[in-house]
């Protein structure tokens, strides 16, 4: 389960905290993978996790130190993650790449549901893809969020993602269980075009 943690700063919304976290751990048994869009991710990486998080992301643009605060997630024993807005240079996360079990490309501006995928960000998804297989991290998940359909979720694992999070597209489906289907059978058969 993809949990979205927005501070109103970061992001210009405000969405839930540590008590959603903690009861989404009491009531689903899968991994809580926390996406924290904060300006100060470190000031609550403990708290998340205690508060049942598995994977915590954080932005390679937080104002924080992230390559410490990915070496206190995964100190605090949680899988670490690191997050690219659309805009940003895929570069400036290889540093951290080898560090991570995941990365999350933002394939919209983040901070609202419903906006329209981005194309542009399907270099970046190929880049760190490549990135990633080039330091031996073949195991790494690699997600995309944002606009993600049956299409665009083909197009993105094209270029080597493996994970996705499809929000109003689900949820604005006559059958979300179709849909899912539909989804995992469109990234499945895609592989990474060479």
């Amino acid at each position: 389960m993809h949990l979205d943690i927005m501070d109103g700063h970061f992001v210009p919304n405000i969405s839930m905290g540590p008590a959603v976290v903690e009861m989404a751990r009491k009531h689903v048994d899968m991994p809580l993978n926390v996406h924290l869009m904060l300006s100060r991710p470190d000031l609550y990486l403990k708290t998340f996790i205690e508060a049942g998080a598995d994977t915590v992301l954080i932005h390679i643009e937080a104002e924080c130190d992230v390559p410490a605060s990915l070496e206190r997630i995964r100190e605090l024993g949680a899988r670490t993650g690191i997050t690219l807005n659309p805009d940003t240079n895929p570069d400036l996360l290889l540093p951290v790449l080898g560090d991570v079990d995941e990365v999350l490309c933002m394939t919209v501006r983040p901070g609202y549901g419903g906006q329209a995928f981005m194309p542009e960000v399907l270099p970046a998804i190929r880049r760190i893809h490549d990135a990633s297989v080039q330091m031996g991290n073949t195991g790494l998940t690699l997600m995309v969020d944002g606009g993600i359909n049956r299409e665009t979720a083909r197009l993105c694992a094209e270029q080597g993602a493996n994970a996705f999070v499809a929000g109003t597209f689900l949820f604005r489906a006559a059958d979300m269980a179709t849909e899912i289907k539909s989804l995992r059978e469109v990234t499945t058969v895609a592989q990474p075009i060479p």
